[in-house]
């Protein structure tokens, strides 16, 4: 997709080679031909999807005029919210999460920690759960809050499997494990916030141009100056996905947009803010129906 997107807009060809200046890495070629193993590595995946997100806010911002009531993403996505924004200059994103990917692969040695996606319960009950089987040697938490009935849990891999059968007990469809390579948004995470803090004491941040919800407490952001130490907040703390989506509607959204490859979000979207339409553009082809709905 961010191909296609390159060779079609001159503006997103442009940010592509500064993405690859500011990564230190050849995108394009990665992302044209892989292979997909080395794609798949965190510290290679960060910067290539958020290149990729903010070439289609280029392309959708260079084919219609959108007013922006309120930005957010979930993870990663953050940081692509932010460079909408304003708040964030590009290559300073694009820089910062590859520093972040390769934090996070060295954080957790491999088969210490893990994450599962809990499938038909709430939050509330997940955290229960979790609390109760967390003890000084193991401990799981909250990672992800996504949508009603889907909640991922992260930590150490003794605690998750502990935790598995009474969630299956309380309700759960499915407990399943995730292919990550580390335990993300738990506090074993901790050193690389504390890596990650030492890159983000150079970065400017600016005024966003609309309020920018932040992952770690599903509130805008009140400053500037409040979000380096969110983005540190992130690192370690539960995305608050779900919490952000419902606070959409009272910020005055009319339509919600979903810029970049896949359609995860929509879903999500659909199942917490069901009264708003919710179009994604996940391809070229896409990105101008999402133009045709908007105008």
């Amino acid at each position: 997709m961010g191909v296609a997107l390159a060779q079609r807009f001159a503006a997103v060809n442009s940010w592509f080679e500064q993405a690859e200046e500011a990564s230190g890495l050849p995108l394009r070629r990665i992302l044209r031909e892989g292979p997909e193993e080395k794609l798949r590595l965190t510290e290679i995946l960060q910067p290539a999807l958020l290149t990729v997100e903010i070439g289609v806010w280029l392309a959708l911002r260079e084919l219609a005029e959108v007013r922006v009531v309120a930005s957010l993403g979930h993870s990663l996505g953050e940081y692509a919210a932010l460079v909408a924004a304003g708040a964030l200059a590009p290559e300073a994103a694009v820089h910062l999460v590859r520093r972040r990917g390769f934090y996070m692969q060295e954080a957790v040695p491999a088969g210490l920690g893990g994450m599962s996606a809990v499938l038909g319960l709430d939050a509330p009950i997940v955290e229960h759960h979790c609390r109760n089987a967390s003890d000084d040697s193991a401990r799981v938490w909250i990672s992800n809050d996504n949508c009603p009935g889907q909640v991922v849990i992260s930590g150490h891999l003794a605690a998750i499997e502990r935790v598995t059968t009474p969630l299956q007990q309380a309700g759960a469809r499915r407990v399943s494990p995730l292919k990550v390579s580390a335990p993300f948004h738990c506090p074993l995470m901790k050193p690389v916030a504390d890596r990650l803090a030492a890159d983000l004491e150079g970065v400017r941040f600016a005024a966003p141009a609309w309020p920018v919800i932040a992952n770690f407490n599903a509130a805008p952001y009140p400053s500037a100056g409040d979000i380096r130490d969110g983005l540190l907040q992130q690192v370690v703390a539960p995305v608050r996905f779900r919490e952000s989506l419902a606070l959409l509607p009272s910020l005055g959204a009319v339509k919600l947009l979903e810029l970049g490859p896949g359609t995860v979000l929509t879903g999500l979207a659909k199942r917490t803010v069901p009264d708003r339409p919710i179009f994604a553009a996940d391809n070229p082809e896409k990105l101008n129906d999402l133009v045709r709905e908007i105008a």
